[in-house]
């Protein structure tokens, strides 16, 4: 679906954060999205809700679902490698599909801060170490909502 909708996504001039499909009694289809300068309101999420219900009432599917278009939220999803390092210095929780070493033992799951990245590593500051994570074993990633956050969105909001 991700392929599908993509071009669609970038081509209304937005870019692509997350999409998930959700069960339920009519699954919901989970479009998140951002203008390349990393905002979102409520026209553009009514803009590009319009621009993919047009693409696919065009080009039908086979499953039926809900569309919901949405802003990726102050304590976003961090879903691309970009994200790391756009965000370093801000707290993170990081699930990995597998447990990886640390000096701690096997863990799967952390919260930290961003460090950034090293090639295809998210570096990853703890308490007691710094810790390199494979971006492909990352299954979710989300910033936590900060003091630091909130401050950093206000000054963002106003700016623009």
């Amino acid at each position: 679906m991700k392929d599908l909708l993509e071009p669609v996504v970038e081509t209304t001039g937005f870019k692509l954060v997350r999409l998930r499909l959700m069960g339920g009694p009519v699954p919901t289809l989970q479009i998140m999205a951002e203008h390349p300068d990393g905002s979102m309101d409520v026209e553009g999420c009514a803009r590009l809700s319009h621009a993919i219900t047009d693409f696919l009432e065009a080009n039908p599917v086979e499953d039926d679902f809900l569309i919901e278009v949405s802003s990726p939220g102050i304590d976003r999803p961090l879903t691309r490698l970009s994200d790391f390092s756009r965000w370093s210095g801000h707290e993170a929780k990081i699930e990995l599909g597998a447990a990886i070493p640390t000096l701690q033992g096997e863990r799967k799951r952390f919260k930290g801060t961003l460090a950034g990245i090293d090639g295809n590593q998210v570096l990853l500051a703890t308490g007691t170490e710094k810790i390199q994570i494979p971006f492909p074993a990352i299954l979710e990633a989300k910033l936590v909502l900060t003091d630091k956050l909130i401050s950093q969105d206000l000054k963002a909001r106003k700016s623009a």
